[in-house]
C-alpha cells in the first residue's frame, strides 16, 4: 500500500515539472517563433530591414520563388540577395502594443481637449 502512494506522488510531481517546463521554456519560444515568421512574411519593398550579420538595408525586391529579398545598403546603393531567415528585424514597422497605446493616448487628449472647449464656451456664454 505504501508503495502505491508513493508512486502517485511522483508521478504527480513528474507531471507538474513537464508543465512548468512547458509553460516556461517550450510556450514562449514557438510563440517567438510565430511571430518571426509573421514578421518575414509581412515584409514589403520599402521596408527597412537589419540582417542577422547587422547590415542595415532597404527591400527593393522580393523573390518569392528563391525565398529571398534584394536589399539596397548604403549611399553607393549596393544590392545584395539576403535569404529570408537572415533578416533580423524590420526597423520601420511600427509595435503594435506600442502603436495600440499611442492610439488611446491620442483619444484620451483629444477628449479631454473637447472637455475644455465645452467648458470654456459654457464660462464665455455666462
Amino acid at each position: 500500500m505504501q508503495g502505491q502512494g508513493g508512486m502517485g506522488g511522483m508521478i504527480i510531481i513528474y507531471v507538474l515539472i513537464f508543465a512548468a517546463m512547458y509553460f516556461l521554456l517550450i510556450r514562449p519560444n514557438s510563440k517567438k517563433r510565430k511571430a518571426e515568421e509573421e514578421m518575414k512574411k509581412s515584409i514589403t519593398i520599402g521596408d527597412d530591414v537589419t540582417t542577422i550579420g547587422g547590415i542595415v538595408g532597404k527591400i527593393v525586391a522580393v523573390k518569392d520563388d528563391e525565398d529571398a529579398f534584394i536589399i539596397e545598403t548604403g549611399t553607393d546603393r549596393v544590392k545584395m540577395k539576403i535569404k529570408k531567415w537572415g533578416i533580423s528585424s524590420v526597423n520601420n514597422k511600427p509595435d503594435p502594443v506600442a502603436a495600440a497605446k499611442e492610439q488611446k493616448a491620442k483619444e484620451k487628449a483629444e477628449k479631454k481637449a473637447e472637455k475644455e472647449k465645452a467648458k470654456a464656451d459654457k464660462n464665455n456664454q455666462l
